[in-house]
C-alpha cells in the first residue's frame, strides 16, 4: 500500500491526472457542439421539407381548391414516412391527417414549434415532431409537420457515446498516469539511492543516466558534473593536506632546531641575532607558502576578496614587468614587454597579478641560465581570447612533466637547488580556471613557454572587432 500510495502522490501521476481532466473537458466541449451542430442541421432540413410542402399544397389549393387539396393530402398521408398532415374546418374538425387534432394547436407563425402528437389508430402514444400551421382561405387550417423521434434517438446514442468515450477515456488515463508515475519513480528511486551512497561516502557513484536526453537525464548529468566538481576539490583538498605534512615538516623542523641551539648554546648577541634572522627568513617563508596556499584555495573556489570586475590585462602585465626590470637588470637579464592596448577582462586583478608575477619569478630563478638570458612577457588577442605569454630561453621542461608540474609542491630535480615552494604554476593554473581559461606550458625552442589564457570580455571583442 505504500508503494501504491507513493505512485499516487508523484507529480507525474498528478500531472497526468491534470491533463487527463483538462483533455475530457474539452472533449465533452466539442462532443456536445457536435450533437448541438446535428440538432441544428435536422432542424433546418425539416424546415425546408415542411415549407416545400406548404407551397406545394398551397399551389394544389389555388388549382382546384379544397376538393383538390384534400386529394393531395391524402395521397400524402399514404405514403410511408415522418411526414405529418392534419386538415381542419375552422371549427376543428378534421377533413383530412394521420394525426389527432393537438390539443394546443401552434400558432400561425413561419417558425417550427416542438410539440407533441398522436398518430390517428394509435391511442395513448405520443411522439415529438416539429410542426407549423398554415391558414387557408374560408378559415381552413392545415397542419404540416415531420416526426423528430429518431432525432432524439440520434442525441440519446450522441450522449451514450460521450459517456461511454469518457468512461474509457478516464480509465485508460488513470492506468497511464500510473504507468508513467511508476517509470518515473523507479528513476527517481535509483537516483536516490545513489545519493544515499554518495551521502554515506562513496564519492565515485554517479546519478545513472538513460540516454533518453529528458529533463531527469539533464539534472542527472549537470548533477554528475557538480560531484565531479567536489571530488577534484576533495582531491586536491587531500593533496594540498598530503603536502603540507611532507613539504612544511622539513621548514619546521629545521625552524625548531635553530631555536633551540639558539637557547642551548653560550653565543653571543651577534650569534643570537644571527640564529633569530635565521628563524625569521624560515617564518616568512612558511608565511609565504601558507598565503600562496590559501590565494590557490580562494581561486578554485572562485572567491576573491576583492570584487570581481573589468580591467585591462595589459596594464597589469606593463606594471609587473616594470616591477621587475631591477631585478633583472641586476641578474643580467633581459626582461621585455609587448602588449596590445585594450586587453580587457573580467575578474579578479589581484590574483591575475600574482598568476603573472609567479610566471616572471619563475623565469627568473630557471630560465635565465641559458646562453641568451632573457625573457619575454607578451599579451596579445587571438581571436576571442586573451594571451598573456611569458617565454624565457633556459633549460626548459620536458614534456612529460609538463602536466606534472602544475600541482602543488611539485619541484624538478633540477630546481630543488634554488629557493622556491612549488606553488607558482599551481596558482597560475588556478586562477587561469578561475577565468574561465586555460594555462598552456609550450617549448620556446629552446626555453619555456608559459600561455595563460582567458577569455576576453564581450564588449571589449565588439569594440576590436568594429575597429
Amino acid at each position: 500500500m505504500g508503494k501504491v500510495g507513493k505512485l499516487f502522490r508523484t507529480t507525474a501521476f498528478k500531472l497526468s491526472i491534470a491533463y487527463l481532466l483538462l483533455f475530457s473537458i474539452g472533449a465533452g466541449l466539442v462532443l456536445t457542439r457536435v450533437g448541438a451542430r446535428v440538432k441544428e442541421v435536422l432542424d433546418e432540413q425539416i424546415e425546408q421539407t415542411v415549407e416545400a410542402e406548404i407551397r406545394a399544397l398551397s399551389e394544389q389549393y389555388a388549382q382546384g381548391g379544397l376538393r383538390q387539396l384534400t386529394t393531395a393530402v391524402e395521397r400524402r398521408v399514404r405514403a410511408p414516412g415522418g411526414s405529418l398532415y392534419l386538415l381542419m374546418t375552422h371549427a376543428g374538425d378534421v377533413i383530412v391527417g394521420n394525426i389527432e387534432p393537438p390539443k394546443i394547436a401552434p400558432g400561425g407563425g413561419r417558425e417550427l414549434v416542438e410539440m407533441t402528437y398522436q398518430r390517428r389508430g394509435e391511442p395513448g402514444e405520443v411522439h415529438p415532431a416539429l410542426m407549423r400551421l398554415f391558414l387557408i382561405p374560408g378559415g381552413f387550417r392545415l397542419l404540416i409537420g415531420h416526426d423528430i423521434e429518431d432525432h432524439q434517438v440520434l442525441r440519446d446514442i450522441l450522449r451514450r457515446a460521450l459517456g461511454i468515450s469518457l468512461f474509457w477515456l478516464v480509465l485508460v488515463g488513470a492506468f497511464g498516469g500510473l504507468f508513467v508515475a511508476h517509470r518515473m519513480l523507479e528513476r527517481v528511486d535509483v537516483m536516490s539511492d545513489s545519493a544515499r551512497r554518495i551521502m554515506a561516502g562513496d564519492m565515485n557513484e554517479r546519478l545513472a543516466v538513460s540516454g533518453a536526453g529528458d529533463e531527469l537525464d539533464r539534472l542527472a548529468e549537470n548533477f554528475n558534473a557538480m560531484l565531479e566538481r567536489i571530488s577534484e576539490l576533495m582531491t586536491g583538498l587531500r593533496e594540498v593536506s598530503d603536502n603540507i605534512a611532507h613539504d612544511l615538516k622539513t621548514p619546521l623542523t629545521r625552524l625548531r632546531n635553530r631555536a633551540e641551539a639558539a637557547l642551548r648554546g653560550s653565543a653571543q648577541n651577534g650569534e643570537h641575532r644571527e640564529a633569530l634572522a635565521a628563524v625569521i627568513d624560515e617564518s616568512d617563508s612558511l608565511i609565504r607558502v601558507f598565503n600562496a596556499l590559501l590565494m590557490i584555495a580562494r581561486a578554485e573556489a572562485g572567491y576573491s576578496s576583492d570584487n570581481l570586475g573589468a580591467y585591462d590585462a595589459d596594464a597589469v602585465v606593463n606594471d609587473i614587468v616594470e616591477m621587475y626590470e631591477p631585478v633583472a637588470e641586476e641578474q643580467g637579464v633581459r626582461l621585455e614587454a609587448v602588449t596590445q592596448p585594450g586587453l580587457t577582462v573580467t575578474g579578479s586583478r589581484e590574483l591575475l597579478g600574482q598568476a603573472v608575477v609567479n610566471l616572471v619569478d619563475n623565469a627568473l630563478k630557471y630560465g635565465s641560465r641559458g646562453e641568451k638570458p632573457g625573457i619575454d612577457v607578451s599579451a596579445k588577442r587571438v581571436g576571442d581570447r586573451i594571451e598573456i605569454i611569458v617565454a624565457d630561453h633556459g633549460p626548459g621542461i620536458a614534456p612529460a612533466d609538463r602536466e606534472r608540474v602544475v600541482g602543488r609542491f611539485v619541484r624538478l630535480e633540477n630546481s630543488r637547488s634554488r629557493p622556491g615552494s612549488g606553488l607558482g604554476l599551481s596558482m597560475a593554473s588556478a586562477v587561469a580556471r578561475l577565468h574561465h581559461g586555460v594555462l598552456r606550458i609550450e617549448d620556446n625552442e629552446p626555453g619555456l613557454r608559459v600561455v595563460l589564457s582567458l577569455p576576453a570580455m564581450r564588449a571589449a571583442v565588439s569594440r576590436s572587432e568594429r575597429a
